[in-house]
């Protein structure tokens, strides 16, 4: 059981072994169409990566809609392997995931799509809305997604305005609404000065898993890759935004503490993409780290306020070129001055 999933196993006679992929429910759970939207998001992702050289697991059949047994379902192959546990791992062991990790990144940009979003079933270059929760609202006209996008900064501006709606209509960030108001504003007008720089992208979009922590990499005992899994909620982005190191090789210590150096893993990383023979996608990683910040503060929720103040407040000095006298307190009370004709923001002051 993962923190959405079921996984059942299917264990024929003859040793071959399956799995049952089925969504957990909670108070939480998306609406019934939401659902389906996500399943079928995810089956054509995996249907489209068994025509490249990445491994992942095949679909032998899904249900989006009501049926005998009663949920929704993947049934696809049970891979071999282990979740990677990078905290456990030895230099050596790291630096040969890592060499993989570049070959999987090196067989993504061989296969560009045409717009950022998720993919649906159907043809495989069909890009639709994000299959994603978050990203997700019922209106009055019924279901409403965001996307699919031409650009990150049309992404962007849509998702960060899209979250300033829920917290003004009290449906987010609801313990500290005027901090994220202020927060999501800053982003949104700086956006330009965030985002990487254009000339890292080519106007193509490639696929990217949206949860690069670690555990959704299968390893032998010998630490070869067997496998990539949990691809819900991926989706296509630009370059710049597809080959940045993944989170997984982050220094999350002093990410958030709020510096913004690489780490030796993403260094690694980098190098080990420039002697394949991609240069392009080894300066994406060394200059991915403000896209890393706006990733983390964009629409998260905040279990942990002091470390989500250091990971915005790592972004804020960047983008200020490297000021770190500045703390958060102080950049409240300038944002509050700026922002005081925002009604929102008034709307909000007096709730």
């Amino acid at each position: 059981m993962g923190g959405m999933n079921y996984h059942i196993e299917i264990q024929f006679a003859d040793s071959i072994c399956w799995l049952a992929r089925i969504r957990r429910f909670s108070v939480t759970s998306p609406p019934p169409a939401l659902q389906e939207f996500i399943l079928r998001s995810e089956v054509a992702t995996l249907e489209f990566l068994r025509k490249t050289n990445i491994p992942t697991p095949e679909v032998f059949d899904f249900c989006d809609e009501t049926n005998p047994v009663g949920v929704r379902y993947i049934i696809m192959e049970k891979l071999p392997g282990k979740s990677l546990c990078w905290s456990d791992t030895t230099q050596e062991q790291r630096m040969k995931v890592i060499e993989q990790l570049a070959d999987i990144y090196i067989e993504l940009r061989a296969h560009p799509f045409p717009m950022m979003g998720s993919l649906d079933v159907g043809s495989e270059l069909a890009i639709g809305p994000f299959a994603k929760e978050s990203m997700a609202d019922f209106g009055k006209s019924g279901l409403e997604m965001l996307g699919p996008f031409s650009s990150l900064e049309g992404y962007y501006n849509a998702y960060i305005e899209f979250i300033l709606d829920l917290i003004v209509r009290q449906e987010a960030y609801a313990n500290r609404p005027i901090d994220a108001f202020l927060i999501h504003l800053y982003l949104q007008e700086n956006l330009l000065a965030i985002l990487p720089d254009a000339s890292l992208d080519d106007g193509k979009f490639y696929l990217k898993h949206a949860d690069e922590k670690g555990d959704q990499i299968l390893v032998d005992d010998d630490f070869r890759i067997t496998g990539i899994i949990d691809w819900e909620w991926a989706h296509t982005g630009p370059k710049s935004a597809t080959f940045n190191s993944p989170i997984v090789l982050l220094p999350l210590d002093r990410f958030y503490g709020g510096h913004n150096g690489l780490g030796e893993d993403e260094l690694a990383f980098s190098n080990l993409l420039e002697q394949k023979g991609c240069p392009d996608l080894g300066e994406i990683v060394r200059k991915g780290r403000l896209l890393h910040r706006l990733q983390f503060c964009c629409g998260y929720e905040l279990p942990d306020w002091n470390g989500y103040k250091d990971i915005f407040m790592g972004l804020v000095r960047a983008v200020r070129d490297g000021n770190d006298s500045l703390d958060y307190e102080t950049w409240r009370a300038e944002a509050m001055e700026r922002y005081r004709a925002d009604h929102r923001l008034q709307d909000l002051l007096q709730m």
